[in-house]
């Protein structure tokens, strides 16, 4: 058995969710999907996936398994380019991850035309609005917004800082008491975006101290959708905290205003961050070349932007 083959059948069929899907992605016959599979399973001692004829389902040791295995055709493909005579040349596939609607609205315009200028590169675009493990999960290049804890990984910081701002509709800030500070929240209805904090926010502290302060609340509305939350704070629903180019279009129609502004805390940064050594291998060199002006230059037009909505 072929076991670095049979690994690129198993991470393919997980990835596409079905034996039919890794098939027609690696041009064999299901028949074949299956025999690796069993081989595979046949050689670690256990049952990797839970198969029906239409879905898969990684088991409990085929979850730890598969990202073992991202890992070593990463390894392997790095190798092979840095070593082969193609080096130069991008090709192959590129996993990307990026927070949705940075990824919607900004990444994917500059993905599209990065896609054209490199015929030999196929993009893997993930938008998760949660951590990802970079090398776990295979991922080649993230998009991520923060300040970033000590790694490994190499960071290209691309500026275009994002504020954290609270808003609600000019037809609720009307009818309800002002908010003047933090605390005013209390008598508000609050629409909690799952990420930003479901039981409190944090604010700048108060002039003459360092100590940040911290509203604690029940919400009115929990939602896990950044759409969710500014559209239901448009229609007048309560008042809500999202990222500043969640709702920078929301603010400059007037559907939305902000609020607090002097208590924001600092801006967060955007960063590029590919796993230590990847940056090397071209078709993740050739992207950051590509790809970090251009970041720069719509985070920069997005920042000035955010500057001008209160």
């Amino acid at each position: 058995m072929d076991r670095i083959d049979a690994m690129k059948v198993f991470v393919t069929a997980v990835e596409e969710g079905s034996l039919a899907g890794a098939a027609r992605k690696l041009k064999r016959s299901p028949t074949a999907i299956s025999r690796a599979l069993g081989l595979l399973e046949h050689h670690v001692g256990v049952e990797l996936l839970h198969r029906t004829t239409r879905s898969l389902k990684l088991s409990e040791a085929g979850q730890r398994y598969v990202e073992a295995c991202r890992r070593v055709l990463v390894d392997l493909e790095e190798a092979d380019m840095i070593a082969g005579s193609e080096r130069s040349s991008p090709r192959g596939i590129l996993t990307i991850s990026a927070p949705p609607i940075l990824g919607e609205e900004v990444l994917r315009p500059i993905l599209d035309s990065f896609l054209r200028e490199n015929a030999n590169v196929s993009v893997r675009l993930l938008m998760l609005d949660r951590f990802v493990n970079l090398v776990d999960e295979g991922v080649d290049v993230a998009l991520r917004i923060g300040n970033l804890a000590d790694s490994t990984h190499m960071s290209t910081r691309i500026g275009g800082d994002v504020r954290r701002v609270v808003v609600a509709a000019p037809r609720y800030l009307d009818t309800r008491a002002a908010i003047d500070e933090p605390s005013d929240l209390s008598r508000h209805d609050l629409i909690a975006f799952s990420n930003f904090g479901l039981e409190s926010w944090s604010f700048a502290p108060a002039r003459d101290t360092s100590i940040p302060r911290t509203v604690h609340f029940t919400p009115r509305y929990v939602v896990n959708s950044v759409r969710a939350a500014a559209a239901s704070a448009a229609d007048g629903m309560g008042v809500t905290r999202l990222y500043s180019y969640h709702v920078a279009e929301y603010v400059r129609d007037g559907r939305l205003r902000v609020v607090l502004p002097q208590a924001e805390p600092p801006a967060l940064p955007v960063h590029i961050l590919t796993p230590q050594g990847r940056a090397a291998v071209p078709k993740v060199r050739a992207f950051i070349d590509f790809a970090v002006p251009r970041l720069r230059s719509e985070l920069g037009r997005i920042a000035t932007e955010s500057g001008s909505l209160d």
